[in-house]
């Protein structure tokens, strides 16, 4: 973990004035990663045009590489088979890194919550930074969120970064598809639970996937 930065260096104003100018350059330099989900990457692309254009922001740069992107824009339906995908091309990404979830379907899966092939947001498996409501939000809506999070980076210290620790960053692990997602995270919750059920339900349930 990251040491206390010492009481008396927390307002020197060297390092605010360092982290300041360090915070502006990385909210007007980022590149995020090229791709889209769904209908949500139209109005992503809308954003991108000449009429709302987020190169105003030094954005314009959409990176075909996650090794030179900083910024993950999750637009659309994130569905069970694209999960172990979109977590490895985040794992990929350089830190400091951040995602943008846009629209219903990637915050809480839309119209399809609860599909058998649709993941209840992509929160459940990414950290997400900011949230952009709609189905699907309009790109003044989309803009926003970019805001938001020049909010957030303009108000974070370098000095306690994670990035800049002396402890490696683990990698997320990529869920495992079959008949269903399986997060490793969960691995010892889902073996408690195995272990904890009755005998007779565990054969239950055999006989059941067996019919």
């Amino acid at each position: 973990m990251t040491e206390e930065m010492p009481e008396e260096l927390k307002n020197n104003i060297f390092f605010t004035t360092l982290n300041s100018i360090y915070n502006w350059g990385r909210r007007g330099s980022m590149w995020p990663m090229m791709f889209g989900l769904a209908c949500c990457a139209i109005e992503m692309i809308g954003a991108a045009a000449s009429r709302f254009d987020f190169s105003r922001f030094g954005m314009e740069i959409m990176r075909a590489s996650p090794r030179q992107a900083d910024l993950m824009l999750v637009s659309g339906t994130v569905t069970k088979k694209m999960v172990p995908q979109i977590v490895r091309l985040y794992n990929q990404m350089p830190e400091p890194k951040y995602v943008i979830a846009m629209g219903a379907c990637a915050i809480s899966g839309g119209p399809f919550k609860e599909g058998y092939n649709v993941v209840s947001g992509v929160d459940k498996f990414l950290p997400v930074d900011v949230y952009v409501p709609g189905c699907p939000p309009r790109p003044e809506a989309f803009i926003q969120g970019f805001m938001l999070l020049h909010e957030k980076v303009m108000g974070e210290d370098f000095r306690r970064s994670r990035w800049y620790g002396k402890d490696p960053i683990p990698e997320i692990p990529v869920p495992i598809y079959g008949p269903d997602l399986v997060d490793l995270r969960q691995a010892e919750q889902i073996r408690e639970r195995t272990a904890q059920a009755e005998p007779s339900e565990v054969e239950a349930e055999a006989v059941a996937e067996k019919a």
